[in-house]
């Protein structure tokens, strides 16, 4: 049986690769550094395990799929001038290997505003002709609903007391027919290259999906009441824009989304008790709040 280093240390030999290092480990894949005789420094994203996995946010991952995606969605924004990590080459094996060129981080904190004006040009460009992975198939505002009662089902198995769920109908009729905007969806420091406090790159785009911008914004308004993310939410709005009704009922019900995907992140995922038990009390008061504005 292989390990996860196996399929990078192969990659790299056949390819003259040097001074091949693990960087970074996450939930699906693994990322190596390494020097390319030909493209200078370059890293490798190879998934962890086999092809196909599964967690309680996302019962259905097929690996293969989501480097398909990676490689073609930043290829595709690499051709508009949006900050990413231009992707090199895509091997599809078992496992498969995704090269993309290195890019530089500094540790700085990122400009906020900077941050805000970068993902008010990502809502401009079109998006690309394949569908991704994410949307499981369907648009995102049938996806969005569809996701929360599954969600809140796998948070309501671990905690006790937690209400059903709203319909997804009636959560589905809070929002309208979405803009066609390309949503990266996982805005935060982890997947932010910056020097000098200025972005270079937008990383990992496995939760992309098309659809409304307001949707980014209220998963960056949740992921920013975790210092770790550092996100600096009124700067990322000042430099945004013009940004949607933060009040508007769909805001409520999108910042759902993002926060029964924390809670089941912190429950079960990656547990800690404390982050499980703020985030799935977190979700309850959302919960609460779209009931109340929906009646």
């Amino acid at each position: 049986m292989t390990n996860d280093h196996d399929a990078p240390a192969a990659f790299a030999a056949a390819r003259d690769l040097t001074d091949l290092q693990l960087v970074g480990n996450g939930l699906e894949f693994v990322v190596f550094r390494a020097t390319h005789p030909a493209e200078g420094d370059v890293v490798l994203r190879v998934p962890v395990g086999g092809r196909f996995q599964s967690n309680a946010n996302d019962p259905d991952v097929d690996t293969r799929r989501l480097l398909r995606w990676e490689h073609e969605v930043c290829g595709h924004l690499t051709g508009h001038g949006i900050a990413v990590a231009e992707p090199l080459e895509l091997v599809l094996g078992e496992p498969d290997v995704l090269m993309s060129r290195y890019v530089p981080d500094d540790g700085a904190q990122f400009d906020a505003v900077e941050l805000g004006g970068l993902l008010a040009r990502l809502h401009r460009v079109p998006p690309p002709a394949a569908p991704p992975v994410a949307s499981e198939g369907c648009a995102t505002e049938d996806l969005v609903p569809r996701r929360i009662v599954r969600r809140w089902n796998e948070i309501a198995a671990l905690v006790p007391g937690l209400p059903d769920c709203l319909p997804r109908e009636l959560l589905r009729d809070q929002l309208i027919r979405s803009p066609r905007s390309l949503l990266h969806l996982d805005v935060r420091a982890a997947n932010l290259r910056c020097v000098d406090g200025s972005v270079r790159a937008l990383l990992d785009w496995s939760n992309a999906l098309v659809g409304d911008p307001a949707l980014e914004l209220a998963r960056l308004a949740e992921f920013a009441r975790m210092p770790d993310n550092g996100i600096d939410f009124k700067g990322v709005l000042h430099g945004y824009g013009e940004t949607p009704d933060l009040d508007d009922t769909a805001f409520a019900v999108y910042r759902l989304d993002a926060a029964v995907m924390l809670a089941v992140v912190f429950l079960c995922e990656a547990p800690d008790e404390a982050l499980g038990a703020e985030w799935a009390g977190r979700a309850r008061e959302l919960h609460e709040e779209v009931a109340r504005r929906s009646r």
